[in-house]
């Protein structure tokens, strides 16, 4: 059963030079328990698509379409309403900690203070139920680390506490939003590990919001693959490595370090993301793809089922 709909979503922003088309035409599904990794470069509308169906961008921004949450239209809530379920019913975590946490406030406090102010727990109870969390969220010593400063913590630790922070309310969907960039691999190990724990014992979905396919080889269900704002493919995950179809994903695969592939080098993805202003006419791949051709270059391509439950937007799809 789908706990999110959102079909059509267009965010933009108005600047000074222009119209910036941040995401175009969106259209992805949620269902309860499932894990979607949403995967592209810096830049090309993963983060900016999720926080505006939360309210979380600045009042510049233009946004149409619509967005179902557990039969509430997202895009058309109140604030109050968007207050009640952000952080109560979808709980983000987001890529770097110590922006996000009070650098003044131990973090137990810190977590205790959401579970005050939406579940109207007592002072009391909400200081020992932070401390379940911490060790819900495998911090050893949790009584010991809810006395900390952020500060105190090593970043893998930090993460932690955001994600504890963000189970406080028993949320439906937790949105992690690059949650292992700067920490090493043994600690992104340690951190897919809880999030797949997390899955499995609280039921809570999640939606993996990165640019690593490494990450969301080892945590996704399903994959969906942004560029310059627009989905280009979206696949189960096993269906989407072993048989990609767009140019741009099978680069991102490509990018991928491997022991000894490559001759020691790693592959890269001629040119840059095209600019996002204005309406795009063409394929917005074009100029970095080694299958244009005029009919990339003055026709946008349309979604369409290449396989089971696996779509793509390209005139040449193919896994070669």
């Amino acid at each position: 059963m789908a706990l999110l709909e959102v079909e059509g979503l267009s965010v933009r922003f108005e600047t000074d030079d222009g119209i910036v088309q941040a995401v175009d035409d969106l259209a992805f599904t949620l269902d309860e328990r499932e894990v979607l990794g949403i995967v592209g470069e810096s830049g090309c509308g993963k983060s900016v698509s999720l926080m505006s169906l939360m309210g979380l961008l600045p009042t510049s921004a233009k946004i149409d379409g619509s967005a179902r949450f557990d039969g509430i239209e997202l895009l058309k809530a109140s604030k109050r309403q968007l207050r009640r379920i952000r952080g109560r019913e979808v709980a983000f975590v987001f890529q770097e900690p110590m922006t996000s946490l009070n650098p003044s406030l131990r973090v137990g406090r810190q977590i205790a203070e959401v579970l005050e102010q939406h579940l109207s727990m007592s002072h009391r109870a909400a200081d020992r139920r932070a401390v379940e969390l911490l060790d819900l969220v495998r911090i050893p010593a949790p009584n010991r680390r809810a006395r900390e400063y952020p500060h105190q913590l090593s970043g893998g630790m930090r993460q932690r506490v955001m994600i504890a922070m963000a189970l406080a309310c028993d949320p439906k969907v937790l949105v992690a939003d690059e949650p292992t960039t700067a920490l090493d691999v043994t600690i992104q190990a340690g951190i897919l590990d809880l999030m797949r724990d997390i899955r499995e014992r609280l039921g809570t979905a999640i939606v993996l919001i990165t640019h690593n396919l490494g990450v969301v080889a080892d945590l996704a269900d399903r994959v969906l693959v942004m560029y310059a704002g627009r989905k280009v493919e979206e696949a189960p995950v096993e269906e989407l490595f072993a048989r990609p179809q767009h140019p741009y994903t099978l680069g991102l695969l490509g990018a991928i370090p491997r022991p000894g592939g490559h001759n020691g080098r790693l592959r890269e993805i001629p040119g840059r993301v095209p600019s996002l202003a204005g309406p795009w006419t063409a394929c917005a791949f074009a100029d970095r793809c080694p299958r244009a051709d005029e009919k990339t270059h003055s026709e946008v391509p349309p979604l369409r089922t290449v396989g089971h439950d696996h779509i793509v937007a390209c005139f040449h799809p193919g896994s070669n």
